[in-house]
């Protein structure tokens, strides 16, 4: 089994749980940030890793976005979100990040959120990222890293196997330097929580 049918797998196995499991960080950071990043955002928008749809809500209505997850199963929770919104702007389908079925040059703006700590192969998702953005368009993502601060850096490495191993997700990734390994370039950057731990990033197509 390759790694993206392992990501895959994991997502339907906890499908049912997810919104509880992540209930706390929902409530105390993520709802604000996506409200805050998320809300202002107009044009054709890709986001990846939609979920459960946890984000749906804060869309602008004048959008157009699609949606895609490699689970199935989160999907389904997903579109129960989207037809309790009644929202006709939003399209939802299984996709794998590291090959988007999508034009060249498709989107305005790419949205992730907590995605790339489980993307298998994160440089070649954030190029095919880079490979659907308009000439214009920006990458935005919200996403836990390695920190910058020593001692935290080595508890996320001492860490990372067990995580990876229970959940899958790594928390040592230098997303910023896979951002630029993938061709792109980073226009800003913000610490959200944990001295550098969660960190906004927005980055476009560099040419």
């Amino acid at each position: 089994m390759d790694q993206s049918s392992k990501v895959e797998k994991k997502y339907d196995r906890i499908a049912g749980l997810y919104d509880l499991l992540t209930s706390g960080n929902e409530k105390r950071r993520f709802s604000s940030w996506r409200k805050n990043f998320i809300s202002p955002l107009k044009g054709n928008i890709l986001e990846i890793g939609i979920g459960t749809g946890k984000s749906i809500k804060y869309y602008n209505e004048n959008c157009k976005l699609l949606g895609i997850d490699i689970s199935e199963k989160m999907l389904q929770r997903a579109k129960e979100r989207l037809a309790e919104s009644g929202r006709a702007n939003i399209t939802l389908k299984q996709m794998n990040a590291e090959n988007l079925d999508l034009e060249n040059d498709s989107f305005d703006y790419v949205v992730t959120s907590c995605v790339f700590c489980s993307v298998p192969d994160p440089v070649k998702g954030l190029k095919e990222i880079r490979r659907v953005l308009k000439p214009s368009g920006k990458l935005i993502m919200m996403e836990h890293v390695l920190s910058k601060n020593a001692l935290i850096a080595l508890i996320e490495h001492i860490n990372n196997p067990i995580t990876k191993l229970l959940t899958g997700i790594n928390i040592n990734r230098d997303t910023r330097q896979n951002v630029v390994n993938a061709g792109m370039k980073i226009t800003d950057e913000k610490n959200l929580a944990f001295f550098d731990v969660f960190k906004l990033f927005v980055a476009e197509k560099n040419g």
